[in-house]
């Protein structure tokens, strides 16, 4: 177990040290891990090899956590998005066709990576195109095949069954992981709620609303403010805001239901399980303005 755990961290040493070694010298996080690969002592072990995570995705992950996304490079500071990167790409290449025609000598020769890079500009700029799509399926299903890394092999064969099969049907996708969802704390929910705040509908709007869960009494999350202000929700623990424009009372697993679509406000306040103290219109700016969750959207077209 000893030399289990030493090597495990050797490993984790060797990763940060030499990818913050080459980034002082000037490389980006794509160039050090083209650079970079594993040495026999840790290739010899089935522990530390990549057969979960990969050196490519932990090389990238160090030189991210320090100096960030941006490499320095000015031309990357504010790259246009695939879809108008695709067009321009396509139109450069001569048309769809000509671009086409060189990805197939590039398949035929088996430069897999190639091909899914310029194809994918293929797929964003005219995502119907069924040459496009089955020449990429094909790519990535090469490179899936070769993958010794499980996420990596998952990632392009879940890319090769999009283009095949068309994208996923979006779904609502709030009713999911219940489980999870009841083992969140009131922070947690609250930033949950704040991520689906809909910015664009909300402008010049300020509310504060207070809360109180009878099932946290004693504690410091019995009480909550829940404010709106300059189209953003933020929350604060153990305390009410006398200006409140309402006083919501109810337990944590109640609120836990209702986050998970089991049950609604209304239908709660019907029923009596939620008691107002002021103007409960003021929950409808926060919760009336609230994007809905799905699950299933593409990711290897727009």
């Amino acid at each position: 177990m000893r030399e289990y755990l030493t090597l495990q961290r050797d490993l984790y040493r060797y990763i940060h040290d030499q990818t913050m070694r080459h980034a002082n010298k000037g490389l980006v996080a794509t160039e050090i891990a083209e650079l970079m690969s594993l040495p026999p002592e840790f290739l010899a072990q089935e522990h530390t090899r990549g057969f979960y995570g990969d050196l490519v995705h932990n090389v990238k992950a160090v030189y991210q956590r320090y100096l960030s996304w941006y490499d320095a490079n000015p031309a990357n500071l504010h790259k246009y998005p695939p879809s108008e990167v695709g067009k321009r790409y396509v139109e450069l290449a001569g048309g769809m066709e000509a671009l086409l025609d060189h990805a197939q000598r590039a398949f035929d020769d088996g430069d897999y990576r190639w091909v899914a890079e310029l194809v994918n500009h293929a797929v964003f700029a005219d995502p119907t195109n069924e040459r496009a799509r089955h020449l990429q399926a094909d790519a990535l299903e090469q490179l899936g095949y070769q993958s010794e890394s499980s996420t990596f092999r998952n990632a392009y064969l879940m890319g090769t069954k999009e283009l095949r099969e068309g994208p996923p049907r979006l779904t609502q996708g709030a009713r999911r992981a219940r489980s999870m969802i009841r083992a969140m704390t009131i922070e947690q929910v609250f930033d949950t709620i704040g991520v689906r705040i809909k910015a664009e509908s909300i402008g010049g709007v300020g509310v504060v609303v207070n809360w109180r869960f009878t099932d946290m009494s004693g504690t410091p999350d019995e009480r909550w403010v829940l404010g709106l202000s300059n189209r953003t929700l933020y929350a604060t623990r153990g305390k009410h805001d006398a200006g409140a424009s309402v006083t919501v009372t109810l337990t944590r697993e109640l609120l836990l239901a209702i986050v998970s679509q089991d049950t609604t406000f209304v239908d709660e306040i019907g029923k009596g399980t939620i008691v107002l103290d002021g103007d409960g219109a003021a929950l409808l700016s926060i919760f009336g303005n609230l994007e809905e969750t799905t699950a299933g959207f593409p990711i290897v077209e727009p």
